[in-house]
């Protein structure tokens, strides 16, 4: 066909005005200068400054971690156990379908004993003993909140800054904005484990790493467990390396003109990933083969490292992919989500990350990593301080519980051994310096170098921020100095 026959069959109403109000944007942003681009970032360009952390390690518990019962304990959740919540506590704030008709709102204190830990003498359950090592080295944040009350607003709004899908992730934000380090690896890698806990866990959907309204050249790449971490990377049968170099050469060239006239930038990206998939034949084979790891390292992550897609072998996979400098690692774990029968699946659930996620942290400080590397233990929100079910009964849970719920950072740019905000004598309330999601996300920027103000990507006629259109800080007082 003609191109110039072809290029007008794709030109349609939508295209046509885009192109327009690109071009009057374009003569807008030269006429306004140096100021203008100080203030409207573009990948590489925006104003960065001296970060403290090179990469990211993002630890996300799907289901909704009991901060009730694993890092807020209070006096008066003992002495007020069994009796009804008070309603000066409890509120008019909306609950579930799962117990808004509940007759009874009795009080459950945690559900085992735990101890003061480190120099600041922070409590932490003995449900996680080894955790309980890291006191000196993590940050915790008691006063977390969202208005998310379930699992699919809540996770979406923690992993993109909205409740909605569509957005980008954290990650895609990260990769967008910095860029790669390792040539041979993606910017963003994601794994998903299944705990012990509530087995299926709630679903992990690969739009939680999604670029959303950014390139997609910034989505995170999702590995598998086993040999084969990422399908189709190998070569066929019968095609040697030097027959597909030449084959992606040539793709490589038709896609270049066929970008050069229509102008779309997806083509240039499917461009990257035929030359990234092409690098990774190696890059990964060699990411995923731990043998040349010592013992006591393998046994320090606990017995199942060596089970392909436990959460012990990602930990020890996020290891690998951080030291070999890329940007953003997440890993998601299902089955906090302790509806029923919290007295058999807490205990389980933390048994799968307890080990791992200790000697992830020790092995990263010990190799000189954690010092550039903000690790960020979260999840989408905590559980409620009174039972699901019936008081005392096998079948007894906690329900969501959106107003206050704890996560811990550390690393690059984090001061250790502290802890920051407060809930009331029942932890279900904050009383003291509140943390809202976006200031969570301001805060994991900053610590990248970035202003989350200033970081934006022109989408449907806005400069669209992972903090969102409303107020969102920094917390300055976690920040290392």
């Amino acid at each position: 066909m003609n191109p110039i026959a072809e290029r007008f069959l794709d030109l349609n109403r939508r295209r046509f005005l885009g192109g327009i109000s690109s071009g009057i944007g374009s003569i807008a942003l030269g006429s306004l200068g140096a100021t203008e681009a100080s203030i409207r970032p573009v990948p590489g360009g925006f104003k960065r400054f001296a970060p403290k952390a090179k990469r990211v390690l993002c630890l996300f518990q799907s289901g909704g971690l009991s901060h009730v019962d694993l890092f807020d304990d209070k006096p008066m959740l003992h002495e007020h156990a069994g009796k009804e919540l008070p309603p000066s506590i409890k509120g008019t704030q909306r609950l579930t379908g799962m117990t808004s008709g509940q007759s009874a709102y009795p009080v459950v204190p945690p559900l085992k004993t735990g101890k003061r830990c480190g120099k600041h003498g922070t409590w932490i359950s003995d449900l996680l003993p080894h955790i309980q090592t890291l006191a000196d080295d993590i940050c915790i944040v008691k006063s977390l909140h969202t208005e998310a009350i379930n699992h699919d607003p809540g996770i979406t709004y923690m992993n993109t800054g909205n409740q909605l899908p569509g957005y980008a992730s954290m990650g895609a934000w990260v990769s967008y904005g910095l860029g790669t380090v390792n040539e041979n690896l993606p910017a963003f890698i994601a794994m998903v484990s299944q705990g012990t806990g509530k087995n299926p866990g709630q679903p992990i959907f690969s739009r939680l790493w999604g670029s959303g309204f950014l390139p997609s050249s910034h989505q995170g790449v999702g590995l598998r467990p086993g040999k084969n971490p990422v399908l189709y990377l190998q070569n066929p049968p019968g095609v040697e390396p030097a027959q597909r170099r030449a084959a992606l050469d040539d793709l490589a060239k038709l896609n270049t003109l066929r970008a050069e006239d229509l102008g779309d930038p997806e083509t240039i990206t499917r461009i990257k990933a035929y030359e990234m998939a092409y690098r990774m034949q190696t890059s990964v084979p060699d990411l995923a083969d731990i043998s040349g790891e010592s013992t006591e390292t393998l046994e320090s992550y606990g017995p199942e490292v060596h089970k392909p897609g436990s959460y012990a072998a990602n930990c020890l996979l996020a290891r690998r992919l951080l030291e070999r400098n890329v940007r953003f690692v997440q890993l998601f774990h299902r089955g906090w989500d302790q509806h029923i029968a919290i007295t058999k699946q807490l205990p389980n659930q933390c048994r799968d990350i307890d080990q791992p996620t200790a000697a992830l942290l020790k092995d990263l400080k010990q190799r000189g990593l954690l010092d550039d590397t903000l690790v960020v233990f979260t999840t989408e929100f905590g559980r409620t301080v009174f039972s699901q079910g019936k008081l005392g009964d096998a079948g007894m849970g906690r329900d969501h519980h959106g107003r206050s719920f704890t996560v811990w950072l550390a690393g690059g740019g984090i001061q250790g051994g502290i802890e920051y905000g407060a809930t009331d004598d029942f932890c279900y309330n904050i009383v003291e310096n509140p943390v809202h999601i976006r200031d969570l996300h301001a805060t994991i920027l900053h610590c990248m170098g970035i202003d989350h103000a200033q970081f934006t990507h022109r989408f449907r006629g806005l400069n669209v921020r992972l903090t969102g259109v409303e107020e969102a800080h920094v917390v300055k007082a976690i920040l290392a100095t």
